[in-house]
């Protein structure tokens, strides 16, 4: 059973009707290294919509970011689809993709945390080779020894994501948005679990 201390809900303003059915629009937020792309797969599965990582869209080869007018045609293209689950955190296209969401989920947890499982998961990619998007792979240098490292990235943005995100969902052109903002992985599950498949 989910008692209202498992999960924090934002909602400045009044709930239109139709906020109320099932999500079929979510966007995924949190630091570096929380989960946001794994449970993006995992709730666009569950709702039997599109999973759209931003990161795809963005790096190209030798990590190349792509520009910003072309980032932007590709992530509104990528959500034409009635039914979708987005993971990530680039406010140059928090206009299109909050602006299309229905349902915004924070995954606010403590940054020892996000720290830990940003160390496993690192590790596992270093040591698998595992390719992410468009031939890229992570290099022990890069993420433990240089100034690119994932890690300083995620200590850098924690506290400013944590100021950030509550004053742009106090804007008017979000307040259609239901946010969801867990704490901790288990009010995560718990509320994951309590969903119905479509």
């Amino acid at each position: 059973m989910i008692t209202p201390g498992d999960y924090q809900i934002y909602q400045p303003r009044p709930a239109r009707p139709s906020m109320r059915r099932s999500p079929a629009r979510i966007v995924v937020v949190g630091t570096t290294g929380s989960g946001k792309s794994t449970l993006a797969e995992r709730l666009a599965a569950r709702i039997g919509g599109d999973f759209v990582d931003l990161d795809a869209l963005n790096w190209g080869p030798d990590w190349t970011p792509a520009p910003v007018p072309e980032f932007r045609e590709r992530a509104t293209a990528a959500l034409a689809a009635e039914c979708w689950v987005v993971a990530g955190n680039y406010s140059k296209l928090r206009d299109i993709v909050w602006g299309a969401a229905d349902t915004l989920i924070w995954l606010d947890y403590p940054l020892p945390l996000v720290l830990w499982r940003l160390l496993r998961r690192t590790i596992r990619r270093v040591a698998t080779r595992e390719e992410l998007w468009n031939g890229n792979r992570e290099r022990f240098r890069e993420q433990f020894a240089s100034r690119e490292s994932l890690f300083l990235w995620a200590i850098k943005t924690y506290s400013r994501r944590r100021h950030e995100y509550p004053a742009a969902l106090a804007l008017p052109e979000y307040a259609h948005l239901r946010v969801l903002r867990f704490r901790w992985p288990r009010q995560m599950e718990r509320w994951f679990n309590s969903m119905s498949n479509r």
